[in-house]
């Protein structure tokens, strides 16, 4: 069969495929999902979450205004903010906002008795499941993403022309597009593995915790075992390495570093793993609101 006929056999199989129905319909989904869950008092904690942060840099900036601005402190203001997105907002604040928005996309519906309206709509499940993971990564990413860029902003401001300089002539925009890069993953691969969970459990709380365990200790076992975690791939794309201390540095096994491409296609593919089993156990849920 010739080049020409092998191209024209895949191009009128594309057209006969319904992408272009899969994508308005996830678009759809999104945009109905984006605005039911973003502006809402359920999520006042969450952006309590992302905001904390934020809180805590503006005061130390009133606080310290008269401090010197020297490439020590600024080195010393640097440490902070990595500690800040490495310890609260990667293992904390985003786990625990991805915990909250992800396992209501479809147990939220379940609650309010609405959720067979969707499983009756001519829309394939895992059309629903993509455009539900989406609209929350929209959601988490967004909110998230921002409260970092504040933090950035925030803790180089006080700086004057020396935090300028730092940021545009020196590393910290590279350090930034870092953050922004970790923040968007860490939201993707928490939150397909909270959605997974909400579909697997009906009270997916404790799956929750029991998954902090395991992000918590995963260092300790081997390079192996630690790629089943989320943390280790964002933990290779920080730009700004932290300490290992207390406990946990007598245990913690180092594994050897992994280029950040690797990291990121690493972190994807776990998503998209989770992502496709999501898919195959939306087909087995079934609607029991007494049960609930």
């Amino acid at each position: 069969m010739r080049a020409q006929d092998l191209v024209a056999r895949a191009q009128r199989w594309s057209k006969e495929q319904p992408w272009r129905l899969f994508g308005s319909q996830i678009f759809i989904l999104v945009r109905n999902e984006v605005r039911r869950n973003l502006f809402t008092r359920r999520r006042i904690w969450i952006y309590l979450l992302a905001l904390i942060p934020v809180l805590i840099i503006l005061a130390h900036v009133i606080l310290d205004r008269n401090e010197p601005a020297g490439p020590a402190q600024i080195e010393n203001d640097t440490q902070v903010l990595a500690g800040i997105a490495q310890v609260y907002y990667f293992r904390l604040g985003i786990f625990f906002a991805c915990m909250a928005i992800f396992t209501w996309l479809f147990r939220g519906e379940i609650v309010e008795r609405t959720l067979h309206y969707q499983f009756l709509a001519p829309v394939r499940r895992e059309v629903l499941v993509v455009g539900k993971f989406l609209a929350g990564a929209v959601v988490a990413t967004a909110l998230f993403e921002t409260a970092v860029l504040a933090c950035v902003f925030l803790m180089y401001s006080r700086f004057g022309s020396a935090g300028k300089a730092y940021v545009f002539d020196g590393p910290g925009l590279g350090q930034l597009g870092s953050y922004l890069l970790v923040t968007a993953l860490a939201c993707l691969g928490y939150g397909a593995a909270f959605l997974a969970l909400s579909l697997l459990f009906k009270n997916p709380i404790i799956p929750g915790v029991v998954m902090m365990g395991w992000e918590t200790i995963a260092p300790i076992f081997p390079a192996w075992a630690q790629r089943l975690s989320v943390a280790f791939y964002l933990k290779q794309l920080c730009p700004v390495s932290l300490p290992i201390r207390g406990p946990m540095a007598i245990f913690t096994i180092v594994p050897e570093p992994i280029s950040p491409f690797i990291a990121v296609l690493g972190l994807l593919c776990l998503t998209i793993a989770i992502l496709a089993l999501s898919c195959f156990l939306i087909h087995r849920m079934e609607i029991t609101y007494t049960a609930e």
